[in-house]
């Protein structure tokens, strides 16, 4: 392993970063994105550092592979967008660069420093930018040119003894943003490592705060949990930690009930057996509304479920959940589909085909 050292004051050298080589941290350069590295190295022979950084090398040393590869330099946003013709600068609250290629989007941030008077578009070295991550996982740099790892906090360390260890302390990571504590549930899961003690006790003491998160930010978290592959273990924890109760207050209502909990954390996990990046938003919402909505009908005896009634219901119940209307209702139309008829429609009956569900849900269906 290799050491990079500075200066103190008295002159004397202190450690700050260990370096991890190819044959200490066994990443291969071909499990890399190849257009993330044609990016690391534009920026380098422009005269910039440049790493990949975040969940891309967590997940690799983790033996998994890495959904997204997000890249950090010293390179200011507009800067990056001179050097990449394909880019575009979005963010107000912090600045970003996208590079756009023909089937993906890499994401390039600079190295962020300290917050300074409410400003968060403030820069700074590479240094100031580990401080500025939530999890030790999450704040390794990896350099594809050189392949080596830059590890100023012990982050793999950590991830090789699959503990998730907070890089803001205790007291304050989750009060300065809630959302967090979605993550450490979704890393533990994913990755099969373990939550503190201390941190488990901290989440079930503060969930409360996502109560005032936005629900547009609630509803990307959700939508990454349920693509991921693992989200009945996420939910389950999230559940046994009182987080789904600030999450999707009208989801947890129905989950105290044991017969109903049984049955939606068994229509998850036959979702996560089919679940792939990409997925359609209407059936990764349908898991979640399988079990209420044949639960709606049960209760709406002797009348039939109207279709309308159980749109609305869904909507109230994933409340501050703000899934499109459309995936809401795409994903309702396999609960009220009819039954196929058991002999070959009359001549002219074609048109019945193409409605796709019908209008009411009967307790026989469900």
């Amino acid at each position: 392993m290799l050491l990079r050292y500075s200066a103190q004051a008295q002159g004397k050298p202190h450690k700050r970063a260990e370096i991890y080589t190819a044959r200490e941290h066994a990443i291969s350069r071909r499990d890399i994105d190849p257009e993330a590295v044609k990016i690391v190295r534009r920026l380098k022979s422009a005269g910039h550092s440049a790493y990949i950084v975040g969940g891309a090398v967590r997940d690799l040393l983790a033996g998994k592979k890495p959904k997204d590869f997000d890249v950090a330099t010293d390179a200011a946003p507009r800067q990056i967008k001179r050097i990449f013709r394909n880019s575009r600068i979005i963010g107000k609250r912090f600045r970003l660069v996208h590079i756009f290629f023909p089937d993906k989007i890499i994401e390039v941030s600079t190295f962020r420093a300290p917050d300074s008077g409410g400003d968060t578009n403030v820069f700074g070295t590479i240094q100031e930018d580990v401080a500025r991550r939530d999890f030790t996982l999450n704040a390794l740099y990896y350099c594809p040119l050189e392949e080596i790892i830059i590890d100023y906090i012990g982050g793999v360390r950590d991830i090789r003894k699959k503990k998730i260890v907070p890089l803001i302390p205790l007291k304050v990571i989750f009060s300065e943003d809630p959302v967090r504590m979605l993550r450490a549930v979704k890393y533990a899961a994913i990755l099969g490592f373990s939550l503190s003690f201390l941190t488990r006790r901290r989440i079930k003491a503060q969930a409360s705060l996502l109560a005032g998160i936005s629900g547009s930010r609630l509803t990307e978290e959700l939508y990454k949990i349920l693509q991921s592959g693992e989200a009945a273990p996420i939910f389950r924890e999230m559940y046994a930690l009182g987080i789904v109760r600030y999450f999707i207050p009208g989801l947890d209502k129905r989950l105290k009930a044991q017969v109903f909990r049984e049955s939606f954390f068994a229509a998850l996990t036959a979702h996560d057996t089919a679940a792939f990046r990409g997925m359609e938003r209407s059936l990764m919402i349908a898991p979640l509304i399988e079990d209420y909505v044949k639960l709606l009908a049960r209760e709406a005896l002797p009348e039939k479920l109207q279709f309308k009634d159980a749109y609305g219901a869904v909507k109230k119940m994933l409340h501050p959940i703000v899934a499109a209307n459309k995936d809401i209702a795409i994903a309702l139309v396999p609960l009220f589909r009819r039954k196929k008829p058991s002999r070959p429609p009359k001549r002219g009956a074609g048109r019945e085909k193409l409605r796709p569900a019908a209008s009411r849900l009967s307790a026989a269906q469900v």
